[in-house]
């Protein structure tokens, strides 16, 4: 393999993921139409149209390609698992997209590919970086609690892919933020994880917020994908700031890490405890997700994404700038606010619900 500078190979990812991504949508949709592959609307969707839902699979292949050219291996020896779990959430989304998987089976196709990142890609937690007081944890929580993290961020980002643009511009952001850190503070070899899955996403965004004949939703099968390299981005940086030794360390990375997934992950916990506090299971699907509470106020999909981005923006610029206090209080206040602005939210639903009703004589 020719010995490429990274810079070099940065560019070329980037390039390459772009490229092939955007390209290769638009044969998909005509597959997609040829194989009457749509999301079809119904009272869970919030889409009125039927759209072809296979744009996970050009984005899977603008990073596999992309980073399967140029990584050089002897630097990151973790990339071959990484693209091999991603081959399995790839394959374990593309059939639910097809054909419809219990969740059992998706929930252990995830398994294996948490079990793959960490035992053989050596993609860990390994401490908690004193959170309650607690730094260095033993080999099996580490594992478990990966295992863990890695489940509940692929799957929020399946839960978020509700309207266009959202799961694809979380995904933009996050990929930026890490991927600037990992540049700055000298992993530059780390940055094609994140350039890859930018490239891609950019390929792919025209297609998903804009309406034309090859509109196309992410599915699955990408919405999962997304989950799990943004993830793998996720514990490196919390692995790199383990006693703050990089040029740019950043401390209470696991605070920092939650304001960059704020969206998805406290949407997440948010629909669950909603779920289940109606007797209902915490899987079932349904229309109270925060974007569907932005179409309700009346927002457009474009402007609802436009918005929870920016929220998820100062979000971050919050958490760095309060970075010192502590995990445990960083956490606290990010918790804090998004529980005040959801919750702000569904009255302003409720409220403008209540003046649409007509009036009882």
């Amino acid at each position: 393999m020719i010995n490429i500078p990274l810079e070099i190979s940065l560019l070329l990812v980037l390039m390459v993921s772009v490229i092939v991504t955007y390209l290769a949508i638009p044969p998909i949709v005509g597959v997609a139409r040829f194989k009457k592959l749509y999301d079809d609307p119904s009272q869970r969707r919030s889409h009125i149209k039927q759209t072809p839902t296979l744009g996970g699979v050009a984005i899977f292949a603008g990073i596999a390609i992309a980073l399967g050219s140029f990584t050089n291996y002897a630097l990151i020896p973790s990339m071959q698992y990484i693209l091999v779990a991603s081959i399995i959430i790839f394959f374990i989304g593309l059939k639910d997209d097809i054909q419809s998987i219990a969740p059992l089976k998706k929930l252990l196709g995830q398994i294996i590919a948490a079990l793959v990142l960490a035992l053989f890609g050596n993609l860990n937690f390994s401490s908690l970086h004193g959170f309650f007081e607690i730094h260095h944890i033993s080999p099996v929580s580490g594992l478990l609690l990966t295992i863990f993290v890695i489940i509940v961020v692929i799957n929020s980002f399946n839960l978020i892919d509700g309207i266009d643009g959202l799961a694809t511009s979380i995904g933009i952001l996050a990929s930026l933020f890490f991927g600037f850190w990992f540049y700055i503070s000298g992993n530059i070899e780390y940055c094609l994880i994140p350039v890859a899955l930018l490239g891609a996403l950019l390929g792919f965004l025209r297609f998903n917020v804009l309406e034309g004949k090859f509109k196309i939703f992410m599915g699955d099968t990408g919405s999962m994908l997304v989950g799990l390299m943004i993830v793998v981005q996720v514990i490196i940086f919390n692995e790199k700031n383990i006693g703050y030794t990089s040029a740019f360390p950043i401390k209470s990375a696991p605070a920092v890490s939650i304001a960059v997934l704020i969206i998805p992950l406290y949407d997440t916990l948010r629909v669950f405890i909603i779920r289940m506090s109606r007797g209902r299971s915490p899987f079932s699907a349904d229309k109270n997700h925060l974007h569907h509470c932005m179409l309700k106020l009346g927002f457009t999909h474009l402007q609802s994404t436009i918005l929870i981005v920016f929220v998820n923006i100062c979000f971050i610029v919050l958490a760095l700038c309060l970075q010192n206090i502590g995990i445990f209080w960083l956490t606290l206040i990010i918790l804090g606010i998004a529980s005040c602005l959801s919750l702000m939210v569904e009255f302003l639903v409720r409220k403008r619900n209540g003046r649409a009703s007509p009036k009882k004589m």
